[in-house]
């Protein structure tokens, strides 16, 4: 039997679930102390799509979600671990020699880091000399 014109493929086995279904079930799984995955089970559509629904929620996709299920915002900063230079430098005290014969100079520190060398005249202030130093070191 021939049949004319085309056949418009069917949806079996793909329900489109109301809006509200939708909303009501991606709030639920918002909350903390709920398992999507029982969630899912319960309401007989898979996980993976709840997580979709969850995520549009969250978008504003179904209306606007509640403030309470929006997730927090990540705030976090780089953890800088100590490279073996780093926890191999040890600052030793500089030490002038005192005698009447030698004429007088600045005293002339020189820190050298793979980045940069760091020459100071003088006596600096320990909190300025210490702010350069971990600076630079962090850069290495």
């Amino acid at each position: 039997m021939a049949t004319t014109g085309t056949r418009r493929p069917t949806r079996k086995g793909c329900p489109n679930h109301p809006i509200e279904f939708k909303r009501g079930l991606a709030a639920a799984a918002c909350d903390p102390e709920v398992s999507v995955a029982k969630l899912a089970l319960e309401h007989g559509i898979n996980t993976n799509l709840l997580f979709r629904w969850r995520r549009q929620y969250r978008m504003g996709m179904f209306g606007a979600p509640d403030p309470a299920h929006l997730p927090l915002p990540v705030v976090s900063r780089p953890v800088k671990r100590p490279t073996r230079t780093e926890a191999s430098v040890t600052l030793l005290p500089v030490q002038v020699p005192e005698t009447d014969d030698v004429p007088v100079t600045p005293p002339c520190l020189k820190v050298v880091f793979p980045c940069a060398t760091v020459r100071i005249f003088g006596s600096p202030e320990a909190t300025t000399l210490r702010t350069v130093l971990d600076t630079l070191a962090r850069r290495s």
